[in-house]
This record gives C-alpha cells, sequence and structure tokens, in this order.
C-alpha cells in the first residue's frame, strides 16, 4: 500500500441496479473461486485456469476498461496499491489485510506483471475483479504493462511455459487499453511513476487515445517511467535512460497548480520503508 489505508469502502462509482447474477458474474465468480484456492498454500503454487477462462477474462476485461476514462476521478475510502510484480501471495495478503473486494474499493497503481513467478495469477484475479466489480475496483497502468518490457522481464515467458505466445498478445491489448492516472477526491494525484514536463492540465491526460503503447518519449512515457529526487531542483535526466527526475520545487509547483494535496505513486522500493 502507498497511502495511509482509508478502509470499509462505501464506493467510488458503486454499481446500483439489479442484484441477480448474470452469465458473466457466474463465470468471473468460478474463475475467482478458483484463484482464491490457494490462499492457504504455500507461496509460488500455481492456478491453472483453463485456456477459455483466461480468454473470457481478456476479452471481458478489455470491454470494461475501454468504456471507462483514461484519467479516473474517484471518491474515498480506497485502497491505493503499489508494484504486484507477480508476487501473488502478497496481493492475497494485502486483500486479508484490508479486505476482499467488494468489501474495500482498489486502486492499483500498475506493474503487475514480470519478476516475480506467478504474474499470470495476480493478472487474472485483478482483471476478475475489475469484471465482477467495476466501479468499485480500479487498475492503471505501469510502465511493465507494455510489450517492450514484459517481453524482457518475465511474463513472456511465462504465458509462453504456461499456455501460449498468442495469449500473451492478447494481454496486451487489455495493457494498451489500461486507464493512466486517477484523481481521488479532487485532491490526490495517482499515477504509476511521476510527473511530466509536458503535463499542463488533466485533459492532456483525458485526451490519450486509448488503445495506445507506450511511446519512448513524451507525456504518457514520462507517466510510466519518472522518477523524484529529493537532491535536484527542476528536471534532470534519469539513470533508468528514459524519461527524467524531478525535484519536489517541481511536486510543489504542480500541486499548487491543480489544487491537489498530494501524489501518489509507485515504481520504485520504499528503501526506508516496509
Amino acid at each position: 500500500r502507498i497511502s495511509s489505508a482509508m478502509e470499509n469502502a462505501s464506493g467510488p462509482w458503486r454499481r446500483r441496479g439489479s442484484s441477480e447474477p448474470n452469465m458473466t458474474d457466474e463465470k468471473c465468480d468460478v474463475i475467482i473461486e478458483k484463484l482464491l484456492a490457494v490462499r492457504d498454500k504455500k507461496p509460488g503454487t500455481t492456478v491453472q485456469l483453463t485456456n477459455d477462462e483466461v480468454e473470457f477474462i481478456v476479452v471481458e476485461s478489455k470491454k470494461v476498461l475501454i468504456n471507462q476514462p483514461g484519467l479516473l476521478e474517484l471518491e474515498a475510502p480506497i485502497q491505493i496499491c503499489g508494484d504486484i510484480h507477480g508476487q501473488y501471495h502478497d496481493l492475497l495478503r494485502m486483500f486479508e489485510y484490508c479486505g476482499f473486494p467488494p468489501d474495500a474499493n482498489y486502486l492499483f497503481l500498475g506493474d503487475f506483471v514480470d519478476r516475480g513467478k506467478n504474474g499470470l495469477e495476480c493478472i487474472c484475479l485483478l482483471l476478475a475483479y475489475k469484471i465482477k466489480y467495476p466501479e468499485n475496483f480500479f487498475l492503471l497502468r505501469g510502465n511493465h504493462e507494455c510489450a517492450s518490457i514484459n517481453r524482457i522481464y518475465g511474463f513472456y515467458d511465462e504465458c509462453k511455459r504456461r499456455y501460449n505466445i498468442k495469449l500473451w498478445k492478447k494481454f496486451q491489448e487489455v495493457f494498451n487499453v489500461l486507464p493512466i492516472a486517477a484523481v481521488v477526491d479532487e485532491k490526490i494525484f495517482c499515477v504509476h511513476a511521476g510527473l511530466s514536463p509536458d503535463l499542463q492540465s488533466m485533459k492532456q491526460i483525458q485526451d490519450i487515445m486509448r488503445p495506445t503503447d507506450v511511446p519512448d518519449a513524451g507525456l504518457l512515457c514520462d507517466l510510466m517511467w519518472s522518477d523524484p529526487d529529493a537532491d535536484i531542483t527542476g528536471w534532470a535526466e534519469n539513470d533508468r535512460g528514459v524519461s527524467y527526475t524531478f525535484g519536489a520545487d517541481v511536486v510543489g509547483k504542480f500541486l499548487q497548480k491543480h489544487d491537489f494535496d498530494l501524489v501518489v505513486r509507485a515504481h520504485q522500493v520504499v528503501e526506508d520503508g516496509y
């Protein structure tokens, strides 16, 4: 979790209307039940969904995501969570601690796959919850939700080993429609990585056309890749070799200009945290 917890949610966009289950809900329930069945198993235990189940998740989540904005406007209380990176049992532990959906609302800040061993379990559970609770459960894009990155850092190999390359390509279609940023209670700006020297208005984020890949430079690239640096003023080159670093003065001006209270981001290990 990146921000202090705001628990027992009443709903950012709580869905209203008929409580009768439909076919999509029923399929989601079966998939979620399968994925949660390893809660008490040792870390690293896999859940082998069928090809049809994974394809259902990909197709249905894409429909939901493309019909919601690229800049989300959400309300507290909501749990805000950073990089998961294939650590499925850590994800389950977070749900145990904060409440399984829909008992709490969630915003995840990207980087669901790569590095860890269970990227498929992570992304499938997160997308299944997105399908099941579209107005209470939100996922932002991270720099690893990009084909050129997750081709290298583990997700491609995981998909190839456990399913097939075609399915990896299908996941890229979902990643290419994920929203970019969120604003909570008109005061908290949430994004995977950081700010951009090109970012002058929230409308610029709203206007990013989806589906899209992450470019090598520019606004979307910076939102996925930039880092704060307490030792600099203004903007500087990033040691990652992509995007920029930015000083506290940049954050202060950004908050003042947009009347925000804070920026919530992920993208890095919290060295002095836990």
